[in-house]
């Protein structure tokens, strides 16, 4: 039986914040790396600059991360629900642009 009113809709999309998810799909190393390179405003999601380490990501935006000389665009396929191995964090995400 769920504990949720008849009259509330169910949840929305799922959602992740973006250090989490720059940690968890293997762009940072740490998830302080990952914090702060959301928060010097280099990252954009969907062509907006991020400030801010609790910004949410859902299935479907499309970031732009710098890594060292090179920019990578992604699309997000998947949200991860942890850190796992390189391969399956590159299962999470599509490319669409790599380089300078």
């Amino acid at each position: 039986m769920s504990s949720r009113p008849a009259d509330r809709p169910p949840a929305a999309d799922p959602v992740l914040r973006i250090d989490k998810l720059l940690w968890y799909l293997r762009f940072a190393r740490n998830r302080v790396m990952a914090r702060k390179l959301a928060e010097q405003g280099y990252v954009r999601m969907n062509g907006r600059r991020i400030e801010r380490g609790h910004v949410k990501v859902r299935q479907g935006d499309i970031l732009t991360i710098p890594q060292g000389k090179d920019v990578h665009v992604v699309r997000i396929i998947a949200l991860p629900e942890r850190r796992s191995s390189a391969l399956q964090a590159q299962s999470c995400y599509e490319i669409l642009q790599t380089g300078n």
